[in-house]
């Protein structure tokens, strides 16, 4: 059991994000925010993968002003992204539903005076995201782009916003790798009780990302912080909606889906364990009951594994066993196996879904 940190709550469009609310998943369109289209699109494909918040870039007035096009279009919350004009946030805050803005890239405090005053006027949140790439001077100086400096840089900025009278806040401490990332936030998290928004930022292609986010942001979430999160790679939305939810599943912070076990392929498998196992992902990916299901290629690790598993496949030379909750129900040849093993997969989930 994991026992979450206890944050604020604070709301971005109908997301609730801290306190007991579930951890949300988080993606950015890589589209020119002008083009409505192409934007509108992209927002769509991030709703169907299951994204629960979107980000979009605005590095100009045309993409401010394209904003209300795209909200008028779209169901998922918006974040505007602002780094160095801080005008482009004052004409996103009439539409969209939190601002982001990097302190390292709006120093001056009048202007960040300015986004606070027009966030309140519409019950705005803001997000403070400190990046260890474009610190502050007087932190970079002080302490170089270290965990600490982005620590000293959040303090800093969250102190600000709350002598404004404004704590709708959420906040990020992102650099490109995993150890500062994860000592950031653990340094910060004693401090105050604002959502975190985990990530690591420039975290590379799909399979580096991957090794990254799980093991920066797993640390994290299974140390009870994190309120919502974004997998960062290059050029893969839904991917990072993918990767995002199965880190919280394998956390063991949402029950959803499949979770499927399989052994390792060695000497001992007795079937075509990598195209089976392809298979029932492909086949299942539609389930969202939780289920255990134990897919094994020999006899060695089968029985054991498919004692906890809801639905399992033994293999053996030429056939094999189909098993519910320990007990065997069926003997099967091999071309039979996978086939039933579907259908009980279906009929479990069945069973699961009429006793609610």
């Amino acid at each position: 059991m994991i026992n979450r940190y206890e944050t604020k709550k604070i709301y971005v469009g109908d997301v609730v994000v801290g306190g007991d609310a579930p951890i949300s998943v988080q993606s950015m369109t890589y589209t020119k925010t002008s083009d409505v289209e192409a934007t509108v699109e992209q927002i769509r494909q991030l709703h169907f993968a299951g994204a629960d918040i979107v980000r979009v870039a605005v590095p100009d007035m045309n993409a401010a002003y394209a904003l209300k096009a795209i909200k008028e279009q779209t169901s998922l919350p918006i974040v505007a992204d602002i780094h160095f004009n801080y005008k482009l946030a004052l004409i996103a805050a009439e539409v969209v539903d939190c601002i982001r803005f990097n302190p390292g890239n709006i120093s001056d405090k009048h202007k960040i005076k300015e986004i606070i005053k027009a966030c309140k006027q519409r019950n705005l949140p803001v997000r403070i995201g400190v990046n260890c790439g474009s610190l502050e001077s007087q932190f970079e100086d002080k302490y170089g782009q270290t965990a600490r400096g982005m620590v000293e840089s959040a303090i800093y900025n969250i102190k600000f916003l709350e002598d404004l009278d404004f704590s709708d806040i959420k906040i990020s401490l992102k650099a490109s790798d995993v150890q500062r990332t994860v000592e950031a936030y653990r340094l910060l998290r004693p401090y105050n009780n604002y959502p975190f928004h985990l990530g690591v930022t420039e975290a590379g292609t799909q399979f580096h990302s991957t090794i990254k986010s799980s093991i920066a942001l797993g640390s994290l979430l299974l140390d009870g912080i994190g309120d919502t999160l974004r997998v960062s790679m290059t050029g893969e939305l839904e991917k990072e909606i993918e990767v995002g939810r199965a880190i919280l599943k394998d956390a063991g912070i949402i029950k959803e889906g499949l979770n499927i076990i399989s052994c390792p392929t060695c000497g001992r498998i007795e079937a075509d364990l990598v195209s089976a196992v392809a298979e029932v992902e492909k086949a299942t990916a539609h389930i969202k009951t939780p289920l255990n299901v134990s897919v094994m290629g020999c006899v060695v690790n089968a029985i054991g594994e498919a004692k906890s598993a809801d639905v399992a496949i033994a293999y053996g030379n030429g056939s094999g066993l189909i098993i519910k909750k320990g007990e065997i129900v069926a003997k099967l040849q091999t071309s039979e196996l996978l086939p039933r093993f579907l259908e009980e997969v279906e009929k479990e989930v069945e069973i699961i879904e009429g006793s609610k």
